[in-house]
């Protein structure tokens, strides 16, 4: 029997939320400009994680591609907005993060789920942050951004969610720790330091390297005693 081709899906290709939305953009020039794996295949599809009718078109769009399955998809998009204070932030802002960075993942899971379902070893990976831990607020400050870190929570607990409930999905959630692109060199500043400490390309690795061997992260994950399937590929499996 011929193996199933690996097909993987990659919200938030460009460098923003919506950057791949102008096909001449400078992210989506780049992926067309990018070499590809022998064999390999780039399909551009719009995502507007705003939106929660895109990935449902989006899913579409691969589907009349000609692609059966989906082996791992990646909820990469998000958003982090400038920080304010619980007893001031705007409400506004809670929702339409909240929208971005946990109803989208979820319209993605949706869109999704029926194609995952006909891959032989099937993942769900949303891109979290150590601000989604409601266990260690006081103790890494998070509590300071209430946007971003309410609708972290609300993604961990959807992939977790989407992990306890079915049986032939591996879904987890990933804080790929403090990378230095726009949003992360923001929030490098505001806690004191010059840039972000991570490049793109090693948090990238690290994070195939957890969707690649999850076996074994499972049993880290377990000897710790930990009750999330979150990792953190920047500092090992925590």
């Amino acid at each position: 029997m011929q193996d199933q081709q690996l097909v993987v899906v990659i919200t938030g290709a460009g460098r923003v939320v919506g950057g791949i939305r102008n096909d001449s953009s400078p992210g989506v020039t780049e992926l067309k400009a990018s070499s590809l794996g022998a064999g390999s295949k780039l399909l551009l599809v719009k995502l507007e994680s705003s939106s929660l009718t895109d990935a449902k078109s989006a899913m579409e769009q691969i589907t009349a591609a000609g692609i059966d399955h989906i082996d791992i998809v990646i909820a990469n998009a998000g958003l982090s907005p400038p920080v304010a204070p619980l007893e001031t932030v705007d409400l506004e802002e809670v929702a339409s993060v909240l929208k971005i960075n946990a109803l989208g993942p979820l319209a993605l899971y949706q869109a999704s789920h029926s194609l995952l379902e006909k891959s032989k070893n099937a993942k769900f990976v949303s891109i979290s942050s150590a601000a989604g831990s409601i266990a260690t607020m006081e103790s890494i400050g998070s509590y300071v951004a209430p946007a971003y870190s309410i609708s972290k929570a609300a993604l961990n607990w959807i992939t977790l969610a989407a992990h306890c409930g079915n049986k032939w999905l591996t879904a987890f959630a990933v804080n790929p720790g403090l990378v230095a692109t726009d949003m992360g060199n923001r929030t490098a500043r505001y806690l004191g330091m010059e840039r972000a400490p991570y490049t793109k390309e090693y948090s990238a690795e690290r994070v195939i390297s957890l969707y690649s061997d999850w076996d074994s992260v499972e049993e880290t994950l377990a000897s710790n005693n930990e009750k999330l399937p979150i990792a953190t590929p920047a500092l090992g499996a925590t």
